[in-house]
């Protein structure tokens, strides 16, 4: 029999080309395109590939109240529980067969324990459904599988995050267990406990079935009404602009006919990139390939609880008496080319690539090292940059909401998603706290290279910089320290109706007078905050502060958490839209800087400064002024000159000024200095 170490290790060398220079530079050999014939546990859904197409399997509607896009998890999810919460003229739309796609090829793995509690929150929901509800409302078992979860610590910081879990789980009341060596090595007799700190045992995590969940949760929702529509592809969204000017959904194409709707929900995984481009809808997510092995039959494996290493970043999936193998690679390979006629094809698998996750594999369970592999699977995944899905109505086109991006999480995270995206569609926002999933978020769409500067400074110890922090800290509380904060948000609101706009959006009094600045807090339809801020009253007539409107009447400065700045300008945006408010909203976070100078001896250094009384009777509190510094009023052609040296972290840079900056081609923000 050819054992596992030893036959990846031959069916590496019968695909590589003959021996090269090792200073030789290539790219990896592997193909985008889908192969004809694989050996996988999905036969029977694999042999329906070739069945031809028959057209829509049922008769187009000529109008819905939510067309839904995407037959798999999210998309079966999502129009289940719209269903179940009384909107029953939803459609389903499914290009090729439910599952098509990423859905079907998945692990189905579903761990109960996260970090956040509303992803507990959301599994649990999920794990309900098609453990218990689905089977409840239809008799039919969607394929659950309770075999139970074990997580491997290898270090004791990590065995550490597992405590904490065990502890966010009893909240919840999910039973969980930290296990000793020893205590692992009963439960798991198989696993090699020789290097572990620990495990984390959870007895009621387990497995989904796909094609059993997506049947299940698509009958339920037809027998409340929805319809769920096969063989029929998206080929545009049409979008109308209103009277406000505001982008709106108003129907959905096919080649079999069109469907008015109001509302469009994107759950088309990899291929919602493509979908969102029908309306001018940004969905910033990437296809790779994700893959995994099948094991042959091992000897008392039987019944044994799934494993997830997140050291080794590998995780081993019960099978029958079989193991899936497979994990998360650091090298993954993108899908840069996404066709439209992969549906339930896979990939020739990397082998360069996926050797990684078998010395994990065979570290913890030495057997494999014996066992050979029956198929192998490797299919198409859509990953986003903060690791978070993509939920949530899109800025750019009111009525086109997300549900994509899930990063291999689609089935355990489905339920709760589901759930949350019709709320979100009925209600017009979530139930749950959904801040880092929604796409509105300002993180989905940002330059990473701060966080690879901070990459060292994420550590469950003290960070390498924490004697000069401490510093820092110590020097604003006793002296005076200046902070660089122009990543806040800097909108100007104004326009015949900005005063009616800021009764509605603001929860304080914002309409004193000119020269005031009001710390506040905006809300939502359910009374919740949305946000605190500071909105400051300006003079009104000509601009007297650089690139500020001019207005006639009311105008107002608001300065927001630069975290929070993308969602604020979206919350603020849509109630501007949905209550018909003439207002101008604009946006200079990228334009401004924002300097804040703290510490009791603050006031001291800005006196030097400043050509205004700084004192408590002169400049009193929540207020604001238009003062110059140093002489000078800041403009937009404001320009520094010199050499400079700039410190950030214990490290001095040298810099210069400059007249053009490589991030402005066009010239047109302040200038400054760079290292």
């Amino acid at each position: 029999m050819a054992f596992l170490r030893s036959a990846v290790r031959r069916m590496v060398s019968a695909v590589r080309s003959p021996p090269a220079p090792i200073c030789r530079t290539s790219t990896r050999s592997y193909s985008s395109e889908p192969t004809r014939e694989k050996g996988v546990p999905y036969e029977k859904t694999l042999k329906q590939q070739d069945q031809a197409s028959t057209g829509p399997s049922k008769p187009l509607p000529r109008s819905a109240d939510v067309v839904v896009i995407g037959g798999g998890s999210l998309g079966c999810q999502t129009i289940y529980h719209l269903a179940k919460m009384g909107v029953t003229n939803v459609v389903l739309l499914e290009r090729d067969r439910l599952t098509a796609g990423t859905t079907w090829h998945t692990a189905g793995l579903l761990w109960q324990l996260r970090p956040s509690d509303v992803e507990v929150e959301l599994l649990a929901h999920t794990r309900n459904v098609i453990s218990k509800d689905l089977e409840e409302e239809t008799g039919l078992h969607t394929g659950w599988i309770q075999n139970g979860g074990l997580f491997i610590a290898s270090n004791k910081q990590r065995l550490d995050e597992y405590k904490r879990l065990m502890s966010l789980g009893k909240v919840y009341g999910i039973e969980s267990h930290v296990l000793s060596p020893a205590e692992t090595k009963d439960l798991y007799p198989l696993m090699n406990v020789d290097d572990l700190y620990g495990t984390l045992y959870v007895p009621k995590d387990g497995t989904m079935d796909p094609a059993g969940t997506c049947t299940t949760l698509t009958r339920a929702a037809s027998a409340r009404g929805a319809t769920v529509i096969e063989n029929c592809r998206v080929t545009g969204i049409q979008v109308r602009t209103d009277d406000l000017g505001v982008k709106r959904v108003k129907a959905v194409e096919t080649p079999h006919g069109t469907i008015e709707t109001p509302c469009v929900v994107n759950c088309a995984g990899v291929w919602a990139t493509k979908l969102g481009e029908m309306a001018g809808v940004k969905v910033p997510l990437v296809a790779m390939h994700h893959a995994y092995v099948v094991t042959e039959r091992i000897e008392g494996i039987k019944n044994m609880p799934n494993v997830r290493d997140h050291d080794a970043s590998v995780y081993l999936r019960l099978q029958g008496d079989a193991l899936s193998v497979g994990g998360y690679e650091h090298n993954p390979i993108f899908w840069d080319e996404v066709s439209d006629k992969f549906a339930f094809s896979l990939f020739d698998l990397d082998w360069d690539v996926f050797m990684q996750h078998i010395d994990g594999a065979i570290n913890r369970v030495p057997v494999l090292e014996q066992t050979g592999i029956k198929s192998t699977v490797c299919g198409p995944e859509s990953f986003t940059a903060d690791h978070k899905p993509l939920m949530g109505e899109a800025p750019e086109v009111r009525g086109f909401f997300l549900g994509c991006g899930f990063n291999s999480a689609g089935m355990m995270l489905g339920g709760g998603c589901g759930r949350e995206l019709a709320h979100w569609i009925i209600h017009g926002r979530p139930e749950k706290d959904m801040y880092g999933y929604d796409i509105r978020y300002s993180s989905k769409n940002v330059n990473y290279k701060y966080s690879e500067l901070l990459s060292k400074e994420y550590t469950f110890d003290f960070p390498p910089h924490h004697d000069v922090i401490k510093n820092e800290c110590l020097s604003c509380r006793h002296g005076v320290a200046v902070f660089d904060m122009s990543y806040f948000g800097k909108f100007y609101l104004t326009g015949p109706d900005a005063k009616k706009a800021a009764d509605w959006l603001f929860t304080a009094d914002v309409n004193k007078k000119p020269g005031s600045t009001v710390y506040t807090c905006m809300l939502n339809k359910r009374g919740g905050t949305e946000s605190d801020l500071t909105v400051s009253r300006l003079e009104p007539g000509a601009a007297n502060l650089p690139l500020a409107p001019e207005s006639n009447g009311d105008a107002y400065y608001l300065a927001i958490g630069g975290a929070v700045a993308e969602h604020n300008w979206n919350h603020i945006r849509t109630v501007l839209q949905d209550q018909g408010f003439r207002c101008n909203l604009t946006d200079h976070s990228e334009d401004m800087g924002m300097i804040s100078i703290q510490g009791p001896k603050s006031r001291e250094l800005l006196q030097e400064v400043l050509d205004t009384d700084l004192s408590n009777e002169a400049f009193p509190f929540s207020t604001h002024k238009v003062v110059n510094a140093a002489g000078h009023k800041v403009s937009a052609d404001f320009i520094k000159s010199g050499d400079f040296t700039l410190e950030r972290m214990g490290v001095t840079y040298k810099a210069k000024a400059h007249l053009k900056t490589p991030f402005d081609p066009e010239n047109k923000r302040v200038k400054g200095i760079y290292a």
